[in-house]
């Protein structure tokens, strides 16, 4: 057993000098004593980020050793410390943390590539990139894979996103997968991570996709901006064609009639500060649909008496107002509340599955 205590292997039994101790040392016995220094000071180490058999080295060596005196302990941090002064720059090592390091700064195209040709999975948490997923694909994972790998990736999902799946799943598929979640107890953290890797190689497998978004969100977010005309022309058009992809794009679409229904009311004043005075004294004197007039009465009664009776006065002088016109300043109005939903500064309720 390795013991590392107070030498005394000099002359006469005279002590040995620090310096001498700290040079019959392995790096690795340096590197136990750095760690063990640290994690007495009460600091974080992540020795996570280190591969399993480096983990597991360590681990036996700081169970091996005793002790060592002040002054060996002092010479080792203070060799620790000029090792760490004279490094000028330090790069990743390997594939994987190059990668990681370049990630969002070289194509998904290059990325893949590189990966594939390594051999290097993606990096990161597996079930962090799997619970980012959205709901469909992690339907597909449940279509795809066993009630119990199913149980186990629901398991590992938070609480909202699970009720979620769960719910958007038929009756009896999601009651196999309930039920399934009470036999995981015996499950052990080894096969979870293998689960998820699994999982997250699927991910990996699937070929690069040009467009981010969904189809039906693509869809939407230029039927937002097209004529009300046009946009119930396509979507009549659509509901012939497919049915399911028209429902979907209508979920996707949000235009100045759904306002009231999908935004907070506490978010309105947002709208007066991003969208000048004329743009929406022009929507209030053009509005002639019940819809558009409801969600102007939602704006001015949700932002301050003295705004709303200055924008009334306002649209009096664009009485004359030409319908394209008004429907300009409305998709003013719905682009600055999209740029403020995007930006995080506000939340849009999703509309329900009856919504058209």
């Amino acid at each position: 057993m390795t013991q590392l205590t107070t030498v005394s292997g000099g002359p006469a039994g005279a002590p040995v000098p620090a310096q001498t101790q700290v040079s019959r040392l392995s790096r690795r016995a340096k590197a136990a004593i750095i760690v063990q220094f640290i994690l007495k000071e009460g600091a974080d180490v992540p020795l996570t980020a280190l591969p399993e058999d480096l983990q597991l080295q360590l681990t036996q060596l700081l169970g091996e050793m005793r002790y060592i005196d002040r002054q060996t302990m002092n010479a080792v941090i203070a060799e620790f410390t000029e090792e760490l002064e004279s490094i000028g720059l330090s790069f990743p090592g390997d594939i994987a943390g190059a990668l990681s390091a370049l990630d969002g700064r070289i194509s998904d195209r290059t990325a893949s590539r590189l990966r594939k040709e390594a051999g290097v999975r993606q990096s990161g948490d597996p079930w962090k990139r799997i619970a980012d997923l959205p709901n469909s694909r992690l339907q597909a994972f449940v279509e795809s894979e066993s009630v119990q790998v199913a149980a186990v990736m629901v398991s590992k999902l938070e609480v909202s996103r699970a009720a979620d799946l769960l719910s958007s799943l038929p009756g009896d598929q999601a009651r196999r997968i309930a039920y399934a979640m009470s036999m995981t107890d015996a499950v052990t953290p080894d096969a979870v991570d293998r689960i998820g890797l699994s999982l997250a190689a699927q991910l990996d497998a699937e070929p690069p996709r040009a467009f981010r978004a969904q189809p039906s969100e693509r869809v939407g977010a230029i039927l937002n901006f097209s004529r009300a005309a046009t946009r119930d022309e396509l979507l009549t058009a659509l509901d012939e064609d497919d049915k399911g992809f028209a429902d979907e794009v209508r979920k996707s679409i949000f235009t100045f009639a759904h306002i009231p229904d999908r935004m907070s009311a506490i978010d309105a004043p947002k709208i007066t500060r991003d969208v000048d005075q004329e743009t929406l004294a022009r929507v209030i004197a053009g509005a002639i649909t019940e819809a558009d007039k409801r969600s102007i009465d939602f704006i001015l009664s949700n932002i301050s008496k003295r705004m709303s009776a200055a924008l009334q006065e306002m649209a009096e002088e664009f009485s004359d107002i030409k319908p394209k016109e008004s429907e300009a300043a409305m998709s003013a109005v719905v682009r600055a509340i999209r740029n403020l939903a995007d930006s995080g500064e506000i939340a849009l309720t999703s509309p329900s599955d009856d919504d058209d």
